[in-house]
């Protein structure tokens, strides 16, 4: 039997997310990776903390556009860059979660509602979703909590999708700050360093060989400035 090799993108997990933004921003790469201000859901007392593990795996996205309800009648338009659906949206978008990839949801900013809640988290656990990061509010925080999967929002909220947002379209780009994320783009949630980080496709082989020099100048850095160097003459040494 012939053993397949691991993709080479797996070769980030080694690497923490700071590491990864320090190579992207050399890169030039948009926002350097860093999809700002998510963080993980919180957890009530009563749950017990997952273990915390890195968490490495292509992007599935899902974006979501505002809609109008009797308890929210003021909607923002959608914007005029929004990426049309090329597929007839005929479920919820958790149904169309993907096995082996971080969900990343795009809300509508501004919305007092939450776009993921218990139930859809839970499918899209079912269906092999190895993270959610929602670029918005997420809800039900308890039930989430106990299904152990890496959940990570903007904020949170006690009202449900259907109030103020609709799915519009899954596998299209989306925008997180200045980040624009692609499906099938790496991402890496790292609660190590309490950040996520998405690395283009096309970005994969150059930020790997630059990480090690990266890294290894850092170490030499820290070493001489526990030695009384200062930083300006480490960084001399060892960044130019």
């Amino acid at each position: 039997m012939t053993s397949v090799e691991p993709p080479e993108w797996e070769q980030l997990s080694r690497y923490s997310a700071c590491d990864i933004a320090d190579a992207l921003l050399k890169l030039n790469v948009p926002g350097a990776g860093f999809l700002t201000d998510i963080q993980p859901i919180p957890h009530t007392a009563s749950i017990s903390k997952p273990t915390l593990a890195k968490t490495l795996a292509p992007a599935s996205t899902f974006l979501m556009v505002p809609k109008i309800t009797p308890s929210f009648p003021s909607a923002f338009p959608v914007p005029e860059n929004t990426p049309s659906s090329s597929r007839n949206v005929t479920a919820p978008f958790a149904d169309y979660a993907k096995k082996h990839t971080i969900a990343i949801i795009s809300q509508p900013a501004g919305q007092a509602c939450a776009v993921v809640g218990g139930i859809m988290a839970a499918r899209m656990k079912y269906l092999g979703a190895k993270g959610v990061v929602v670029d918005g509010r997420v809800r039900d925080l308890v039930a989430m909590g106990e299904l152990q999967l890496p959940i990570w929002s903007k904020g949170t909220s006690i009202i449900g999708a259907g109030a103020q947002t609709a799915f519009h379209a899954w596998d299209v780009p989306i925008r997180i700050g200045e980040v624009h994320v692609e499906p099938g783009d790496i991402v890496l949630i790292d609660p190590f360093e309490n950040g996520v980080v998405s690395i283009p496709q096309g970005k994969v082989a150059e930020v790997l060989q630059l990480l090690p020099k990266l890294v290894a100048a850092d170490e030499k850095v820290m070493e001489d400035v526990e030695e009384g160097i200062s930083v300006k003459e480490s960084f001399k040494r060892h960044r130019n």
